[in-house]
């Protein structure tokens, strides 16, 4: 009987038997060894290994190419010559000056020609002036193609524009537009925020398609006493944007009319390519179609097939309906009526202590004593705000509670209190437009 000998077994794992197969054929002894080394040793040996290279083995990766940046089309306001011109005695300017006055001699014979001289030369106003790119026209009266003489008021961020002409020769070419919006764009390295002129009947109209308006938002209390009234004379407004560039208007026009007609394409592309078949004859068999209510008009307008496809919902009908176009028009003119009368207010010359809020950092214990404080400006906000005031009676109120603060916090016997009884007695006889 044999008797088989126990031998200890090893276990072998798959890299075990890799390394004994590769003995066996040999392998093992053209296997080269295998360092490891850290990330950034290695790169080092890279980049150490690719300095060694000779010239003619090294690889050139190319750059990439630079970010192609949006070219801006030519802007037309480039070519044309333009300069400030001030009476500063120097001959070039003195000239240009010359020229400014005897176009606006000619193009505005109403005016008398002492008063334009007076102006034109006078230190404190300034002109732009629109040059001609001819030569033989310089330093000469033909060199001027038009002007815009204004004076400003940079403590109170306003310009007046005393005169604006374009020679007859150069008119209907575009020359008025491009001189204001030429002049807009200095007026806002100047820090100007409106211009204000007087413009008599014929003026009107171009100054409307500038960008003026008869409605004068800029408190009365900026300009008073700084410019003159002129009989025969509308004045009139315009707001400074200082984000716009007023040289590319056209342009911005056009980018926000195709920005509003791709978001409607983008919005209706599903269902404007859609051919609805017409209506039935019994379409509205069994609706009241003499119903005129706004919700029954709603609903029989959203059943037509395609309206609510096309994104319509019950809201935007109803908004479109007559009597919410009334409403509209109601808010509107109650928004009109209010502001007009805080302009009343504004306009006398008591209420110059309630046109601004209490300035509660030099007033320390103003708050102390009102509870709820208020001043014209705020109301001013809260009426273009449109949601705050649904009648005069609530603004009336707010006016008394402004002059009974007032009161409360200065007590009788200085300057303040007596504003307050004056601005008190105004109200008093003014309280009928409050209920109209």
């Amino acid at each position: 009987m044999t008797m088989a000998m126990m031998m200890p077994t090893t276990k072998t794992t798959p890299r075990r038997k890799m390394m004994e197969e590769e003995k066996k054929d040999g392998h093992h002894l053209h296997r080269p060894r295998m360092i490891l080394l850290p990330s950034h040793s290695l790169t080092r040996l890279l980049l150490l290994l690719l300095l060694l290279l000779p010239p003619w083995l090294r690889i050139t990766l190319p750059l990439p190419p630079p970010p192609r940046q949006r070219q801006q089309p030519p802007n037309a306001y480039d070519n044309i010559r333009r300069a400030i011109v001030i009476n500063d005695g120097k001959r070039e300017n003195l000239i240009r000056l010359i020229g400014l006055k005897s176009l606006f001699a000619r193009q505005l014979p109403k005016m008398p020609k002492e008063y334009i001289a007076r102006l034109v030369f006078d230190r404190r106003h300034k002109s732009l002036a629109i040059l001609s790119n001819d030569p033989s026209k310089k330093e000469c009266d033909d060199e001027i193609i038009g002007g815009i003489c204004y004076r400003a008021y940079p403590d109170m961020r306003f310009a007046e524009i005393a005169f604006c002409a374009v020679s007859a020769s150069q008119q209907v070419k575009g020359y008025g537009t491009k001189l204001m919006n030429l002049l807009k764009m200095h007026a806002v390295t100047e820090g100007i925020e409106y211009f204000i002129t007087y413009a008599d009947n014929y003026a009107i109209g171009y100054f409307k398609k500038q960008g003026f308006t008869k409605a004068i938002s800029m408190p009365k209390g900026r300009y008073q006493g700084l410019i003159k009234d002129y009989d025969g004379g509308t004045i009139m407004e315009c707001y400074v944007h200082p984000s716009i560039d007023f040289t590319r208007v056209p342009e911005i026009i056009h980018a926000q009319r195709e920005f509003i007609l791709q978001r409607i394409r983008a919005g209706t592309s599903k269902s404007d390519k859609v051919i609805y078949p017409p209506l039935p004859p019994n379409f509205y068999a069994g609706q009241d179609v003499k119903s005129r209510a706004e919700k029954g008009a709603a609903e029989r307008a959203l059943a037509i097939p395609g309206v609510a496809e096309a994104g319509w919902t019950m809201a935007d009908l109803m908004a479109s309906t007559r009597d919410a176009k009334d409403s509209d028009k109601k808010k509107h003119q109650l928004k009109s009526d209010l502001l007009a009368l805080v302009s009343k207010v504004q306009d006398q010359q008591y209420s110059w202590c309630f046109r601004d809020p209490v300035d509660t950092n030099e007033v320390k214990d103003y708050l102390d004593v009102v509870s709820d404080p208020i001043d014209l400006k705020t109301m001013e906000k809260r009426i273009r705000r449109g949601d705050w005031y649904k009648t005069k009676h609530m603004l009336f109120s707010d006016m008394m509670k402004m002059v009974n603060n007032c009161k409360l916090y200065n007590g009788e016997g200085n300057t303040y209190y007596e504003c307050a009884v004056s601005l008190e007695k105004y109200l008093a006889s003014i309280s009928p437009m409050f209920t109209e």
